[in-house]
């Protein structure tokens, strides 16, 4: 990430008065645009952008924002405006409005594998761009965001990305060749807490509880583990630790998973996830 300039973005007294849209309202999208209300935004001050009209219409009755006619139209006079479609949809919405955008309208991209280099060949020059790696618990508020700032994004423009996503869970500044590395880890992170806990409601099946007594007993646990691990800020090997008694049932089940090697898989998935988006980048002419 390039060194960061001062700028006001942040700091103006009047910040919760820009203009704030956002294209795309599909589930990240329209969770940004509930987190950006939560706050402290506006409804009146945030202009949404969606091809699907009935899509829009809920969401405009939902959260009381206003809907845009066109991408153009949504982005005139933006202050700030949140790309939140899918990746291979950007280019072709960028080429609709580069010419629209104020000279100091700061994007902000939540499309996976595009860098801001590749939105800087796209835009207009000095437009400030800060790039974000959400992920899908933000939709209760409990997601974490990786945020990294352009060649003329300002330390002023990163400090607002975080104000607007604060509501949507944790937010952290990385450097940005290190996002491909967080789409392994958080961004696409939720499928394998997912996968685990389905792996372990099937297994309470198997052993005898109730569908809905095995689905209870994995989430919970699965929440507890992580809020402890939040809670305490202990490493997660000695957290596993302090469980594994000596000769115990959870030290023979470790045992079990290190064989079948559940530790080498969850590592090479997260591997393949961070290559997968270092391709994408490439493939969309990156």
């Amino acid at each position: 990430m390039s060194e960061l300039q001062e700028g006001t973005a942040a700091t103006n007294p009047n910040a919760k008065n820009q203009k704030i849209a956002v294209l795309g309202g599909g589930v990240m999208g329209e969770t940004v645009l509930a987190g950006i209300l939560a706050a402290g935004w506006p409804g009146e001050q945030v202009v949404l952008s969606e091809r699907r009209a009935e899509v829009a219409q809920r969401i405009s009755e939902r959260h009381g924002v206003i809907i845009g006619d066109s991408n153009t139209q949504t982005v005139s006079g933006a202050d700030v405006v949140v790309l939140a479609v899918k990746p291979q949809d950007v280019g072709g919405i960028l080429e609709e409005i580069a010419s629209e955008l104020a000279p100091t309208a700061l994007v902000i991209s939540v499309a996976a594998g595009l860098s801001t280099t590749w939105f800087a060949q796209r835009l207009p020059q000095g437009q400030p761009v800060v790039r974000v790696m959400p992920n899908t618990p933000a939709v209760v508020g409990e997601g974490m965001a990786a945020i990294s700032g352009g060649e003329f994004a300002t330390a002023a423009d990163l400090q607002l990305t975080e104000e607007l996503l604060a509501q949507t869970g944790r937010v952290l500044q990385v450097p940005e060749k290190q996002q491909d590395a967080v789409v392994g880890i958080s961004g696409s992170g939720p499928a394998y807490v997912f996968y685990i806990a389905d792996a372990l409601s099937e297994a309470g099946v198997l052993l005898g509880l109730t569908r809905e007594e095995s689905r209870e007993l994995a989430v919970q646990t699965l929440l507890g583990a992580a809020t402890l691990l939040r809670e305490t800020g202990d490493h997660p090997a000695l957290a596993r630790e302090r469980v594994s008694s000596p000769g115990g049932t959870t030290i023979a089940a470790l045992r079990e998973m290190d064989e079948r090697g559940v530790r080498a898989a969850l590592i090479a998935a997260a591997k393949a996830a961070h290559d997968r988006s270092v391709a994408l980048g490439i493939e969309l002419g990156q």
